[in-house]
């Protein structure tokens, strides 16, 4: 269907959706006024019982402080001098031990030393003369020297 969005007819039928809509909002509030006054009688408050007042605690006066009586200041002490230290008797000297001598060590003969063993010379090694090192050549120089 191909509707003209210009066209008188199309504006009519919107305005119309908008105020059946618009009346229907308007039932809808009215129902629900209408509900909550109607409603059933409100619930009685819950009774509160009453609070018994708390008598006051009587304040116990603390007792007095018990008087003390001023401690009586010490006298000084009086220092006591020493008495001087007693006077020691000079000790005798104890007189040395005699040292016993011990016996003399008994004599031992004497060993015979055991003559040195001669060593031998060794004899001077060969002098050997320098080989001449000769190449060795590859396969390859030895195939081509035969041709």
């Amino acid at each position: 269907m191909s509707v003209d969005v210009n066209s008188n007819s199309f504006k009519e039928d919107m305005i119309a959706e908008i105020k059946r809509i618009q009346s229907e909002l308007t039932e809808l509030k009215n129902l629900k006024n209408n509900i909550s006054k109607n409603s059933p009688t409100r619930k009685p408050a819950k009774k509160t019982t009453k609070r018994k007042t708390v008598p006051k605690k009587k304040t116990v006066k603390r007792k007095p402080a018990k008087k003390t009586t001023k401690r009586k200041t010490v006298p000084k002490k009086k220092t006591v001098k020493r008495k001087p230290a007693k006077k020691t008797t000079k000790r005798k000297t104890v007189p040395k031990k005699k040292t016993v001598k011990r016996k003399p060590a008994k004599k031992t003969t004497k060993r015979k030393t055991v003559p040195k063993k001669k060593t031998v010379k060794r004899k001077p090694a060969k002098k050997t003369t320098k080989r001449k090192t000769t190449r060795k050549t590859s396969k390859s120089k030895r195939k081509s020297r035969q041709r």
